[in-house]
Formats: structure tokens, C-alpha cells, sequence
């Protein structure tokens, strides 16, 4: 009778086993799950580690066939379009007064910015990227940088006194790079200030806003068909000459004479155009002329007006 007993409890026992053993496994699953995810997110970062180290080494690879540090900017086919990414940047300069647009300029095309700076201020890179060209034009840029970086874009800092990187080197968003200089082809200190895709000179007014010193957008859409309108309207917004401070000669400076340099007074709190004229030397006429104002327009504190 026990025998009978234990043969049956046995067949029972052994009916039961097979259908614990996949509960078993999956007990084990269970476990082994909250490890595969920590071990997927491991890899993930690691991934996006190396693909970033890749990017720093070879900026923006998929618009560019080579990398070199002979040529300042070599122009190669434009996409139809393509997105740039513009966070994670930094001001190349805190002025926030541009003398000179980009577009046409003494008959010749001014391929982007001059952002007025004084000898020996701070320039900085304006997005992380690589360093491609380090190098003196005295025909040209003078002492200049052109940095490549992972958005796409290449950034040229031109008639700096110093270069503070060397080439091939890879820099952070808001590195010092430079000091503000005259050096080159220039009439006076400022940075030249310039963007380019595939070695075509873009707009710097697009993607960046000097008087609120700024991005104009998380990114640009560059789409060939529509980018002349475009950036005639980022000059018309954001490319205005004289947004800001100038030199204390500028600002400060004698009467007008017929020298042919630009003059500009910072109006004060209580000033009008008639006491801006006549402490300047000039008509009330000549200053709406020269600023494309009408006589009863309504100035403010610290309105920079040309006089000359």
C-alpha cells in the first residue's frame, strides 16, 4: 500500500515538474530584464560618446569631402536643403553694434559681418567644433581662425590681433580663441564675422541676432529657392547698421568736418534734434539725411544718430 502511495505521489511530482520549469525560466527573465536595460542604456551612452568624439575629430563629414588647412573656404555643391543646428552656441563677441552688412559693398561683395570690437577684446568660438585654419592674410582677413563644426556651418574670425588656438584643434562652444584686432584689410578695429556652408558665404544675420545678442532660432532650414529672400529679410531685421556703443571719438567728438569719416552722437535725456545740430555743427536737415529720419521723428536715450 505505501508503495502504491509513493509510485503514485511520484507520477504526480513528475506531471508537475515540466510545467514549473518555463515559470522557473521566466522568473529568470524577470530578473535578468531590469540588467539588459541598464546594460542597453550603457551601450547607448557609450554610442552617442563615440559618435560625438567622431563628430569633434570630423566635423559635419557628410557636406564635406576632405579636411584640410590650406584652403580658407573652397566652395563644393549646396543641398537642395538641410537643417543647421543652432543651440548650444555663444556670442563670438559681446558687441552688439555691426558696421558693416553683408550683401554688396563698394561695388563688391562683403561676404559677412564687421562687428565693431576694440584691439584686444574677447572673441570666442561660436559654436564647439574643430580648428581648420590658423593663419595671417595681409591682403585680406589679416591674422584670422576658421573653425568646423559638427552643424554643418565653418565660422571665419577675421583682423584679429592674436590667434589664441592652433590648427587641428578641437574647441568648446564660447572658447577664447582670439583678441579683437585691425590687422589685414581694414580701416579700423572690428571683427569680420563670417558663416559658411560648403564654403558658400551665408548670412550671418540668419542665425544670429548682435543688438539682442542671440540665436534667432533652435535651428535653420537652409533650402537653396528661398534662401536670397531670406536673407534679405535677416539684414532688413537684424543686419542694421549701428545697433549699439562706438568708439569715444565717434560718440564724443568735435563738430563735424568734411573728412569723410562717419560721426555718431549718443543722444542723452533731454536732447532734441535741434541741440543735437547745433552742438554738433550741422542742420537739423543733414542728421534726418543721414539717418533716414523725418524732423519730427521722436528720438530716446542712448540712440546712436550720424552727423557726418
Amino acid at each position: 500500500m505505501n508503495l502504491k502511495k509513493t509510485i503514485k505521489l511520484l507520477a504526480i511530482i513528475g506531471l508537475f515538474v515540466p510545467a514549473a520549469q518555463p515559470a522557473a525560466g521566466q522568473d529568470l527573465l524577470a530578473r535578468q530584464a531590469p540588467v539588459d536595460r541598464r546594460m542597453k542604456a550603457v551601450d547607448t551612452v557609450a554610442l552617442k560618446n563615440l559618435i560625438d568624439k567622431e563628430n569633434l575629430q570630423s566635423p559635419a563629414a557628410e557636406l564635406y569631402d576632405d579636411w584640410n588647412n590650406k584652403y580658407a573656404h573652397r566652395t563644393t555643391e549646396l543641398p537642395d536643403s538641410f537643417r543647421i543646428n543652432l543651440r548650444h552656441f555663444c556670442m563670438p563677441t559681446t558687441s552688439r553694434v555691426i558696421t558693416s552688412n553683408f550683401g554688396s559693398r563698394w561695388g563688391r561683395q562683403h561676404k559677412g559681418l564687421d562687428i565693431k570690437v576694440y584691439i584686444g577684446d574677447t572673441i570666442r568660438a561660436a559654436f564647439a567644433g574643430k580648428v581648420r585654419i590658423v593663419r595671417y592674410e595681409g591682403g585680406g582677413y589679416g591674422k584670422y581662425i576658421v573653425i568646423r563644426h559638427p552643424n554643418g556651418l565653418e565660422t571665419i574670425y577675421g583682423h584679429l590681433s592674436k590667434q589664441l588656438v592652433e590648427e587641428d584643434q578641437t574647441v568648446r562652444a564660447g572658447e577664447v580663441i582670439g583678441l579683437g584686432g585691425n590687422t589685414g584689410r581694414s580701416t579700423g578695429s572690428h571683427l569680420h564675422f563670417e558663416t559658411r556652408l560648403c564654403g558658400v558665404a551665408l548670412n550671418p544675420a540668419i542665425f544670429f541676432d548682435f543688438r539682442n545678442q542671440d540665436i534667432t532660432a533652435d535651428s535653420y532650414l537652409f533650402r537653396r529657392n528661398g534662401y536670397e529672400h531670406e536673407s534679405a529679410e535677416a539684414t532688413r531685421l537684424r543686419g542694421k547698421v549701428g545697433n549699439g556703443g562706438y568708439t569715444r571719438e565717434m560718440v564724443q567728438g568735435t563738430p563735424a568736418q568734411d573728412s569723410g569719416e562717419r560721426m555718431y552722437h549718443k543722444v542723452e535725456t533731454g536732447e532734441t534734434l535741434a541741440s543735437i545740430a547745433e552742438k554738433r555743427g550741422v542742420t537739423i536737415a543733414r542728421i534726418c539725411e543721414l539717418n533716414h529720419i523725418r524732423r519730427n521723428a521722436r528720438i530716446r536715450p542712448g540712440q546712436m544718430l550720424r552727423y557726418s
